[in-house]
């Protein structure tokens, strides 16, 4: 992983490699998830999956540590967003 500051934000980013080869600004704390396909919250894996997930539960029952894509949280996220259409 590569932390980096944000330049929209100036939060502590970690980039992660996607299983799909590209990089994802996550933020760079971790949290603790427990896996549920219904739910609307992304975690990003350390081996670059993205999962569904809580962010709450019996901590006994956690599926494990992830991170939170940065673009979920970053005020200024809409500047950093490729666009398909340009």
């Amino acid at each position: 992983m590569n932390m980096q500051i944000c330049r929209g934000c100036g939060a502590p980013i970690e980039w992660i490699k996607m299983a799909s080869g590209k990089m994802m600004p996550c933020d760079a704390q971790k949290v603790l998830y427990w896996k549920n396909d219904g739910a609307k919250t992304k975690i990003v894996t350390q081996d670059g999956n993205v999962i569904s997930a809580e962010l709450s539960g019996d901590q006994k029952e956690a599926t494990g540590y992830g991170f939170v894509s940065h673009y979920a949280t970053c005020p200024e996220a809409n500047h950093f967003r490729r666009r398909d259409h340009e």
